[in-house]
């Protein structure tokens, strides 16, 4: 049997047979061509799901060259082959890929030599709630999300591109938890800069089957005869991971300086992970057995054989700190304009702060982690008093305790 993924978020997911962005890339056609044919691209974070989709987004467009750097060393491997297996995906005669950390002094290295790049997006971040489980993992989350951010800027600074994109998330949008917290401080970091070069970024839905989400976790268990798991009372947008870097490209491309993109969904584009597991196992032929506990669904794997006609599923209530039970792009306090794009909506009033306020800030973060009795709750509260809007939803569970 092949996996055919695509086809399946599309049939079941996105509900779409064509990309949501379709009418507004064909609209834009000729702007796209006309701002990338011939400029230098250098993506940070490419190996990721969106970063990769970006890429394959741009390439078209025919850039002159394209530099792409992420730490994961692997997952640029596998960029590199899945972009020259691509029919009809022709990559610029200089093409670089360097498992490195933007925030090194190979780096500013790079960007010296190949440099100065014409179009710069950064996807790396830390994007998953379940990294605030302690200080430590939110100070990673908060120096990747946030304090490499500014670093970026201040590099490009010497050498502004005609276009700089930073990826953001909905969860930005009134923040529950730390990782969106970091994004929307992140966001503050870029617009501050927004008046040295020109800024966007993109708000979206989950990316169905991106890389380290629960639906490709579904593959991997799969494969490993183990259950799957996943909450029942959790309802999501969902785009597909092509239109996740059509977005990203749209609004780096066309958002001018301190826009925030975010996709047109409505309510009736939501679903629950417990539904995309059951479909997906359908899809393989097999139906889902849900079992009443963690245990339980852990036997029946163990019982599995090529002849079972069902699978073990666990589904459950959501109770791990972080989780929103619902999804918003925007809140009541910014300005959207929902006519310039057939499946767009851009927040065009973003507040800008002084790069003064963001270094305030900052030194106050660095501070709190210098201390050796800063707490989780400690930093939640610093953060608060920052983002008044910050309503931490706190259970005192992460999701490393669940399957």
């Amino acid at each position: 049997m092949i996996l055919d993924t695509n086809r399946f978020i599309s049939e079941k997911i996105t509900g779409r047979p064509e990309s949501f962005f379709q009418t507004d890339l064909s609209q834009n056609r000729e702007a796209l061509q006309k701002a990338i044919a011939g400029k230098k691209a250098l993506v940070i974070g490419g190996a990721g799901t969106i970063g990769s989709s970006f890429i394959k987004a741009l390439v078209p467009y025919q850039p002159h060259s394209l530099v792409v750097a992420d730490i994961n060393e692997n997952g640029l491997t596998e960029l590199t082959r899945d972009l020259r297996s691509t029919e009809g995906l022709q990559l610029p005669l200089q093409y670089l890929t360097y498992p490195i950390n933007f925030n090194s002094s190979v780096f500013k290295k790079i960007l010296k030599a190949h440099g100065p790049f014409d179009i710069v997006a950064n996807f790396a971040a830390h994007k998953h709630v379940r990294s605030e489980k302690d200080i430590f993992s939110i100070e990673a989350m908060v120096e990747n999300n946030t304090l490499n951010a500014k670093y970026l800027l201040d590099l490009l600074k010497q050498n502004p591109p005609e276009h700089f994109f930073c990826v953001s998330t909905d969860k930005a949008a009134n923040p529950v938890n730390i990782m969106g917290a970091t994004k929307k401080i992140m966001e503050d970091v870029i617009m501050a800069y927004s008046a040295e070069m020109k800024i966007s970024t993109a708000r979206f839905a989950n990316v169905a089957f991106s890389n380290g989400s629960l639906p490709a976790g579904f593959i991997e268990r799969i494969m490993k005869l183990q259950p799957l798991s996943a909450p029942s009372d959790v309802k999501r947008y969902f785009v597909s991971p092509a239109e996740s870097g059509q977005l990203c490209l749209l609004a780096c491309i066309l958002g001018q300086t301190g826009e925030v993109f975010f996709p047109k969904l409505g309510e009736e584009n939501m679903t629950t992970f417990s539904a995309i597991a059951v479909d997906f196992l359908a899809s393989l032929g097999y139906e889902a057995d849900q079992c009443e506990s963690e245990d339980e669904a852990r036997k029946k794997a163990s019982e599995l054989t090529h002849k079972s006609k069902k699978y073990p599923v666990y589904f459950f209530q959501s109770d791990t700190s972080g989780e929103k039970s619902f999804e918003e792009f925007y809140t009541e306090n910014e300005q959207v304009d929902f006519n310039r794009f057939h499946a767009l909506g851009v927040i065009t009033n973003t507040h800008r702060k002084s790069i003064a306020s963001i270094e305030k800030l900052f030194n106050s973060i660095r501070q709190a982690f210098e201390r050796p009795d800063t707490t989780k709750i400690a930093l939640v509260s610093l953060l608060k008093d920052y983002l008044p809007n910050f309503g931490h939803i706190e259970t005192g569970k992460s999701l490393d305790q669940k399957m």
